[in-house]
């Protein structure tokens, strides 16, 4: 068993204490009658810096999901846009919208405890969501059309030649 504290190695009981939190916040969002069964934080240097549960039907907002809420506000906390050095562990693991917040978020790992499969379990499927990426836009479910508009390309150049832009 790893003694390190560093992020991707921290040890066992560590990990598993912090997934023990992420859970009860999943189950103190269930107890409010917030959302789903979802609970995740962002720790850096052993200590938590943010926290969340799913409030989707709470707030009436689909992307509440427990990782956003917590990668939003750690990210406040830190006045940043990225959690170099930080950890994010789930109750669950991501679906396709946290994934892409986790790796936008960039963190040096992330932990989860029940699996997708756990999920679905209790009619919180996100495979349909996968099938869809696979397709091409025009075939999904929700149709997606791209339309040839002035300027629609222009602006990455723009950005390109943005001498002070901020790097992602």
């Amino acid at each position: 068993m790893s003694t390190s504290s560093t992020p991707q190695t921290g040890t066992q009981q560590e990990h598993e204490r912090f997934l023990q939190q992420a859970i009860e916040l999943a189950g103190r969002g269930v107890a409010a009658g917030d959302g789903g069964p979802f609970g995740a934080l962002v720790v850096l240097d052993g200590e938590v810096i943010g926290e969340g549960w799913n409030r989707v039907p709470s707030t009436n907002d689909p992307t509440a999901h427990a990782e956003v809420v917590a990668i939003r506000a750690a990210c406040q906390r830190l006045g940043s846009f990225q959690l170099t050095g930080a950890v994010v562990y789930a109750s669950c693991e991501p679906c396709p919208m946290c994934l892409g917040a986790v790796y936008w978020a960039r963190p040096d790992a992330l932990y989860y405890a029940a699996t997708k499969h756990d999920a679905a379990r209790a009619d919180f499927s996100d495979a349909f969501i996968y099938d869809e990426i696979e397709l091409d836009p025009a075939a999904r479910s929700i149709p997606f059309r791209q339309l040839d508009v002035p300027r629609a390309a222009e602006v990455f150049q723009e950005w390109l030649d943005k001498a002070d832009r901020t790097a992602y």
